[in-house]
């Protein structure tokens, strides 16, 4: 595999539908005249037949022609998704979309990606998602979160739960190690999600210019963790992402993820293996690399996802950044909420499953 040069963002440098329409109703026409002077009622003469009953008695309510059967809306809108389907395909025939300095094609994502996540987030995984509130509705902000699972699926779950439940549809722009940017496809797709290096350069970038920023500090060292050792956080570094929160004065949003533990069991490492791949490890699970392809499908757990209350940086002076026992301080108070959380959402789960 090609090597990557890496600007750590720490000092740990080992790798390891659409709302329904009301319905149309169809409106009463004026009628006109014998002039056809439309508001001049004319005189109504009876039909043949009926003027006996008119004299009988008053004449009874004229029935109203039958209204049209109401679809929805559905045939407009099905035309109207047919015709953004097609401008979109022109547009990406065309080259006319626009990305950002970092290769986010923030139509590609909410149009494809997220449709493509989606399933796998509310009917997969059953994602249940706390406190979205705690996420700022505009400005930079720096989620931090545990790490695990084998798979980086909990920070696309992650960027899913952003998306789709904060009352401002935000995006959240993670950063992630350099081995996701040397991996064929892998690398393109991540760029469009809007995933960078995770690099204190780019983080403060990002930051800057308003955005939401994902940061899981545990790297490789949570991700790939043994079973055994689950839902206990792995060393955060040495806070180089509180660092980089305070030199923008961003707050610091904690994130819990419960549920992603388990959906690979890693009960082994075939360290020796990963070596001559130039990967971080080799995991063993009860199905993988047993039961081949059908061993790297995921288990059917529940997640929940849980955004905590900020810590905010902006009231430290700016040379607070460079203040390491100030970092540290953060950085244990960052850490020790999310487990703190974590241990409290698992008292809370009723099943790994359920």
């Amino acid at each position: 595999m090609a090597d990557a040069k890496v600007i750590p963002f720490d000092d740990d440098r080992s790798r390891g539908g659409a709302a329904q329409r009301p319905a149309r109703r169809r409106s009463a026409g004026i009628r006109r005249g014998a002039l056809g002077e439309p508001g001049e009622i004319g005189a109504v003469q009876p039909l043949p037949g009926r003027e006996r009953a008119q004299e009988d008695g008053p004449v009874g309510r004229e029935e109203e022609p039958p209204e049209a059967p109401d679809t929805g809306g559905r045939d407009g809108g099905l035309e109207r998704r047919v015709a953004a389907g097609l401008a979109f395909l022109r547009r990406r025939l065309t080259g006319d979309y626009e990305v950002d300095d970092f290769g986010y094609d923030e139509e590609l994502t909410d149009q494809v990606l997220m449709s493509l996540l989606r399933p796998v987030y509310d009917k997969y995984f059953r994602v249940e998602v706390k406190g979205v509130e705690n996420i700022p509705t505009e400005g930079g902000a720096l989620i931090v979160a545990n790490h695990s699972g084998t798979l980086p699926l909990d920070g696309l779950m992650m960027q899913v739960a952003v998306h789709d439940h904060h009352p401002a549809g935000r995006h959240l722009r993670l950063l992630a190690a350099d081995l996701v940017f040397v991996l064929p496809v892998v690398n393109e797709l991540a760029r469009k999600l809007g995933h960078t290096l995770a690099c204190a350069e780019d983080a403060e970038r990002l930051l800057g210019q308003g955005e939401l920023v994902g940061v899981m500090p545990e790297g490789f060292k949570g991700i790939g963790k043994p079973f055994g050792e689950r839902y206990k956080l792995q060393r955060f570094g040495r806070g180089g992402f509180v660092s980089t929160a305070l030199r923008q004065g961003a707050p610091i949003i904690p994130c819990s993820i419960v549920g992603a533990e388990e959906i690979y069991p890693m009960i082994g490492n075939a360290k020796t293996l990963a070596r001559v791949l130039g990967i971080p490890y080799f995991p063993l699970t009860p199905t993988f690399p047993w039961l081949g392809p059908l061993g790297a499908i995921p288990l059917p757990t529940k997640w929940t996802i849980q955004f905590g209350e900020p810590i905010a940086t902006d009231g430290y002076p700016p040379e607070a950044a460079e203040d390491p026992m100030l970092m540290f301080n953060l950085t244990d108070q960052v850490r020790e909420q999310i487990q703190h959380t974590l241990y409290k959402l698992l008292v809370q789960r009723r099943s790994v499953f359920f």
